[in-house]
């Protein structure tokens, strides 16, 4: 039997491999909105591990599995032996010898790593505190429907060098994009990352600088989940750093911006442009629902083939 594949960050799939699946989420979309039966997958089980609070990754993997004709399962912490230090190995092991497929939306990104060692089943990375890959696939969804391919376009990166940032980095290797990240000194992505991709990815600490010409600008809260506390002091440091309508002035004329949710109004974006008529945020974020139905099913098959 081949390796199981799994779904961690966007370097687990080829770039090929990546455009492909962003296709199918797309004709999935249109045969959903035709009132198409996708129940392709009757009785298959999706495991749902979740440590962080969710709305959007909750609602989209339950319904898509659903829509696939399968089950999704909720599990938190609070319910589980996972809560009450059971080793990840272990309950990967059980886990994964009674349900088909398993998302996991937890802090650190090692837990995802060991977990999907020991599954027989793919795994699905539903945001660490390093990577959040779905989001990704949502979002160059959102940017395909609407402007076509993003190779050799220019992003730019508004705010921390959180999951996200670190995720967008990730799809400037696999997509074929310049990135700009703009954030405040002391904030910046990991390291390692930037220098592995130095060939398409700079920091750029003024905002306005980094936003000029851009195609694409995208943000996300400067405080993520697990930094409540530092909400107030990131608010001074941040301060500069808001996707409004000066700062999409300076991008390309046709540019388009994205923020993954919650968003904060008048804090990382202003209130104007999340309720503007053209504003695409509202497609990316349903397309979290059509980019993982079409990841779930990649997956799933790849399994049953293996």
């Amino acid at each position: 039997m081949s390796a199981t594949r799994h779904f961690l960050t966007l370097l687990d799939f080829s770039p090929r491999e990546l455009e492909q699946l962003i296709q199918r989420a797309i004709q999935m979309k249109q045969q959903h909105r035709a009132g198409l039966d996708q129940r392709a997958f009757p009785g298959r089980v999706l495991a749902m591990i979740f440590a962080k609070s969710s709305t959007r990754t909750r609602v989209s993997f339950e319904a898509g599995m659903a829509q696939l004709g399968g089950h999704a399962m909720f599990l938190s912490p609070h319910d589980t032996q996972l809560g009450r230090g059971e080793p990840i190995e272990d309950s990967a092991r059980v886990i994964s010898s009674m349900v088909d497929i398993v998302m996991i939306r937890t802090f650190g990104h090692d837990i995802v790593e060991r977990f999907a060692a020991q599954s027989r089943v793919p795994v699905i990375n539903a945001l660490t505190d390093d990577y959040h890959p779905c989001q990704l696939l949502a979002d160059m969804q959102t940017w395909v429907e609407r402007r076509g391919s993003i190779a050799g376009r220019s992003v730019c990166w508004v705010g921390d060098g959180n999951n996200m940032c670190q995720s967008y980095i990730n799809a400037a290797r696999q997509f074929d994009f310049e990135l700009r990240i703009a954030c405040p000194a002391g904030f910046e992505p990991d390291s390692d990352l930037l220098a592995a991709n130095a060939d398409r990815v700079r920091i750029e600490h003024e905002p306005l600088v980094a936003a000029t010409g851009a195609d694409l600008v995208v943000t996300d809260v400067w405080a993520s989940m697990g930094q409540e506390q530092e909400q107030r002091h990131r608010a001074q440091v941040f301060a500069r750093y808001q996707v409004n309508a000066e700062l999409m002035s300076r991008a390309a004329s046709d540019a388009l911006y994205m923020h993954c949710l919650p968003a904060h109004r008048g804090e990382e974006i202003s209130a104007e442009l999340m309720d503007a008529p053209d504003t695409v945020i509202w497609e990316e974020a349903e397309n979290r629902l059509h980019a993982q139905k079409a990841l779930l099913e990649t997956l799933l098959l790849a399994n049953q083939q293996g």
